[in-house]
């Protein structure tokens, strides 16, 4: 018994001696690191790049598994992809990593303190842009009014979102505004329209081109196109009214689904919309 107390002694001895050790330099130090850390992890979040950052973290986790149980095969193959995996980052996520660093030039100090980020929206809100995004492609699809929407999911869109052309929205998702925001004499109606928590979030965003461009048919516009590049290069679900035939169409994962009946586009809407299926398994559960 007395060793365990003079165990636990020790213990607490070399516990007060770190403490006692550690001083406001060092408090000052590890501040900023952590500071440092999170606002660069906050900026990822708003590209593409955090789906780098995830793979890189898996990476790592993979080294030292090898280092562990000693596999040469993996060691290997990890080792030599190392040695040029920097290299192919910087290339890779060169627009990425400079709309990072222009947008850490450009933040006033005040900007530093906003740290929490919006949650969200709730399953009602969810529900109720479902049925203003069916409601505006219904009606769009009726006026063969050309359209655009794309829905953020956990790829963030930021650097979409923050190009000179884009204007700020932030509504409700009425299917009035989608209308007038499509309306072909409107000066936003070229552009996509994003939904971010579950919001119209942006209007007039310009979205990338396809990679598949020259296999594509013929009757596929320039809404498609961008919508197929959009769905190749995050996992965006996208949505495309056709301005020639009010053709209703959803393009994921770089395939497209095409003459979508109101009815269908809500289903799918159900399912893949942020929180979709969070709510499913909920009810699962209560089940």
């Amino acid at each position: 018994m007395e060793e365990i107390v003079e165990y636990i002694k020790d213990i607490f001895q070399n516990f007060l001696r770190i403490i006692r050790s550690i001083s406001f330099f060092d408090v000052l130090d590890i501040i900023i690191l952590t500071f440092l850390v999170y606002y660069l992890i906050k900026l990822m979040r708003e590209t593409r790049a955090m789906q780098l950052l995830k793979g890189i973290f898996f990476l790592l986790i993979m080294f030292a598994l090898v280092q562990i149980f000693e596999l040469k095969a993996m060691g290997f193959l990890i080792d030599n992809f190392l040695q040029v995996g920097i290299i192919a980052v910087i290339i890779v996520f060169q627009p990425e990593l400079r709309r990072i660093l222009e947008k850490v030039g450009r933040t006033r100090v005040s900007t530093f303190t906003q740290s929490i980020d919006r949650l969200p929206g709730n399953a009602s809100a969810r529900d109720r842009a479902i049925e203003g995004i069916t409601a505006a492609c219904s009606r769009l699809h009726d006026s063969k009014t050309g359209a655009l929407i794309v829905i953020e999911r956990e790829t963030k869109l930021g650097d979409i979102i923050e190009k000179e052309t884009t204007s700020i929205i932030n509504a409700e998702c009425e299917p009035e505004l989608f209308c007038n925001l499509f309306f072909n004499k409107a000066p936003l109606h070229d552009g996509a329209v994003i939904i971010r928590d579950n919001r119209i979030y942006a209007a007039g965003c310009f979205l990338p081109n396809t990679q598949k461009d020259q296999y594509l048919s013929t009757d596929l516009g320039s809404r498609h196109r961008a919508a197929l590049g959009m769905s190749e290069n995050s996992d965006a679900l996208v949505i495309v009214v056709s301005e020639e035939t009010g053709t209703i169409s959803v393009a994921k994962d770089g395939q497209l689904t095409r003459n979508l009946a109101p009815e269908a586009l809500k289903n799918i809407l159900q399912s893949l919309m942020p929180g979709a299926v969070s709510e499913k398994k909920k009810k699962a559960r209560s089940h």
